[in-house]
């Protein structure tokens, strides 16, 4: 059990009269008080980032005030704590303060000391949290910049989703093609939140057989079907108190989506063979590289599992949307697989670079990271040449000419490839050319390219 973050102060001493006196006091202050006998187990009820101060009597039985203090400072050592001392106790006192405790009262005292007291306490609190606050912060969009790498605008979105989502409680569903990354966002997730310290497991779907698939997830008792001789804990047990990632959801069976959506509505779940209903505290992140909600109109999956996993979802940009990201990867990987293999780096060429944009990733960062490997050890950079849906036949080729041609041919290349894949608005384009929408304006006029919305054409000059 852990002590409410409404709770504002908690209130020891042993003396009933006194206590209650004080928990008066302090609750017509418009203050949220918690008062206790003892103080045996407190420390255990409040969590690190607790929001309070603790108000507490030195002289008590059993665990008396200076051990209470040095107990709740291993724990949060910028926590306040109020010390109240008896009539000639100055020095214990004294004492106190040296132990780190954040003022002291000496009996008899009035009221208004105390309020004084414990406002300042509070406000100091609160700055503590929320500088704790912004460090975090500042450490996890660190951290996630180094495991979702490029600085195009569908990343610098997904890390602010990811940022947002992190700390909550909400189940995820994520949205991605082959290799865009699913797991390493579904790991960023889990490490980012109050359970980064409990089990993530992660399980595809796709890669069990049906036979085995229900008590792989779900876990079984002796006897629960023919070689079930032992007890076996299902993956969704095994995560209880962590996060248990679902990858390739869309491949599972009707049936085993009845169990995950009650497991999802409930938060119990019930082995094979047995009778027990196992609470769980568990958050769960799905993937699929599918239209889930196209499968369900299709009857290949539940409508209502769907409508349940679709309250927070995450879409990971495919790298052909993502601009110059994919320069920014591949040389990311090659370095990292440089100092793997103990080879010097490698430094990409113009040729090459321009062979990794015009490309159009079809395995996304899967793909480029072993490209980015192959050419860390030297091998040629060789990439099929594929075009998105909807370009069929256009190629990007550097034309011959001065540098400033070169240049110039190649920009129109790149923004006419992008104009060939399916764009819902100006916006999303140039999202995708990772420019600002009065840049692609410029541009598009300057190369006498059109931005078709639909299949209709429009005038660059109707794009503000």
């Amino acid at each position: 059990m852990t002590i409410d973050n409404r709770v504002q102060v908690v209130l020891i001493d042993d003396d009933p009269h006194l206590r209650q006196a004080l928990s008066q006091t302090l609750d017509l202050a418009g203050l949220k008080i918690l008062p206790l006998a003892e103080a045996k187990g407190l420390a255990g009820q409040l969590e690190r980032d607790w929001p309070g101060v603790v108000v507490s009597d030195i002289r008590m039985p059993g665990m008396d005030g200076l051990e209470l203090l040095t107990e709740l400072h291993a724990q949060d050592p910028e926590l306040p704590v109020l010390l109240i001392t008896g009539h000639g106790d100055v020095p214990l006192a004294v004492q106190a303060m040296r132990a780190g405790a954040y003022d002291f009262l000496e009996k008899p005292f009035a009221s208004d000391a105390l309020l004084d007291s414990v406002r300042r306490a509070l406000a100091l609190r609160r700055l503590v949290l929320d500088n704790r606050s912004l460090r975090l912060a500042l450490s996890d969009r660190n951290e996630l910049s180094t495991r979702l790498v490029g600085q195009s605008a569908p990343m610098l979105r997904l890390r602010e989703q990811i940022g947002a989502l992190a700390a909550t409680k909400a189940d995820v569903l994520i949205l991605g093609e082959t290799g865009a990354g699913k797991e390493v966002v579904a790991r960023a997730l889990h490490d980012l939140s109050n359970r980064r310290n409990g089990p993530f497991v992660a399980i595809n779907a796709g890669a069990l057989a049906e036979s085995v698939v229900e008590s792989e997830l779900f876990g079984h008792e002796p006897g629960a079907f023919t070689g079930a001789q032992k007890r076996r804990i299902g993956k969704f047990e095994f995560a209880n108190g962590g996060t248990l990632f679902l990858d390739e959801i869309e491949s599972m069976s009707l049936d085993v989506q009845v169990k995950l959506l009650r497991l999802l509505q409930e938060r119990v779940v019930e082995r094979l063979g047995g009778n027990q209903l196992i609470p769980l505290d568990i958050r769960i992140i799905a993937a699929t590289k599918e239209d889930l909600r196209q499968s369900a109109d299709q009857g290949r999956f539940r409508a209502d599992l769907y409508y349940r996993l679709n309250v927070a979802p995450l879409r990971i940009p495919p790298l052909r949307e993502r601009g110059e990201d994919a320069l920014m990867l591949f040389q990311h990987f090659a370095d990292e697989a440089s100092a793997r293999h103990g080879l010097p780096p490698h430094e990409l060429q113009p040729g090459q670079r321009a062979l990794l944009l015009r490309h159009t990733w079809p395995g996304n960062v899967r793909e480029l990271q072993n490209a980015a490997e192959r050419f860390a050890l030297g091998l040629e950079l060789a990439l099929d040449n594929n075009a998105p849906e909807g370009a069929a036949g256009m190629t990007v080729e550097v034309v011959s000419g001065g540098l400033s041609e070169q240049v110039e041919n190649f920009e129109k290349s790149l923004i006419a490839a992008e104009l060939a894949r399916p764009h819902s608005s100006v916006r999303s384009l140039a999202e995708a050319l990772g420019i600002p929408r009065k840049t692609l304006h410029d541009k598009l006029r300057k190369h006498g390219l059109n931005f078709a919305d639909g299949g209709a054409s429009s005038h660059t000059d109707e794009l503000d």
